[in-house]
């Protein structure tokens, strides 16, 4: 698989199959990724990668809490602006309406809407689960290497015929994912990401992109 098709065949997929991902299959993507670019080369990303029965104590853990209504952990840090200004609102809203709308959820159904939102919680079966953390103390300079980190392991993932699904979700989460995995003092958890073989009998719908002259503008010399 070339880069191009590892970048346009990337994409967030919401239900797995139960086939485990090899170990060293894993090893090989991550160590591969660590040649992702950082500023000064400081490498600011901390991860953590579960399977098997750790795995599954985390999503039973996960799945009590959501069961008994147990509200969410204080955020560590701010997913969206407040006040999310266009054309961002448009798109955020456009794809909410497409992902619901795949599956037959109307937008005035919030309880189904909320079902749907705790498969994250289950990595949408998924049978590995890689955990993000970043130092507390690292600025926004710092969030952007990890994100190039993110991105370098999803293509490797799709190179190895995988697919991934990056999620914000379990910050909401994030003490009881420090309860399975005990991450060292003063790292905060960004996201959680989903791995494994996708489920192709589940359809999902690919999310668009908005046009290049929305995003960019060229500057030519003459």
């Amino acid at each position: 698989m070339d880069v191009y098709e590892a970048v346009t065949s990337r994409r967030a997929v919401r239900r797995f199959t139960d086939r485990p991902v090899p170990r060293k299959t894993l090893e090989r993507v991550l160590s591969a990724a660590a040649w992702a670019p950082s500023g000064s080369n400081i490498q600011p990303w901390h991860a953590h990668v579960l399977t098997g029965a750790p795995l599954a104590e985390l999503k039973k853990r996960a799945g009590e809490r959501l069961a008994s209504g147990d509200p969410w952990d204080a955020p560590e840090y701010e997913m969206y602006p407040p006040e999310l200004k266009s054309p961002y609102r448009e798109r955020r809203s456009a794809f909410g309406e497409q992902r619901y709308g795949a599956l037959g959820i109307a937008r005035e159904d919030l309880e189904a809407r909320q079902r749907a939102a705790a498969a994250n919680w289950g990595c949408f079966g998924a049978p590995a689960a890689l955990f993000c953390y970043i130092d507390k103390d690292m600025g926004s300079p710092q969030w952007a290497d990890v994100g190039m980190w993110l991105q370098t392991v999803m293509l490797l993932l799709r190179a190895e015929g995988l697919h991934s699904c990056t999620q914000m979700a379990w910050a909401k989460y994030h003490k009881t994912v420090a309860e399975v995995l005990s991450p060292p003092e003063g790292l905060m958890l960004f996201c959680g990401m989903s791995i494994g073989l996708e489920d192709v009998t589940a359809g999902d719908a690919r999310t668009g992109r908005a046009p290049l002259d929305e995003t960019v503008t060229f500057v030519d010399g003459l």
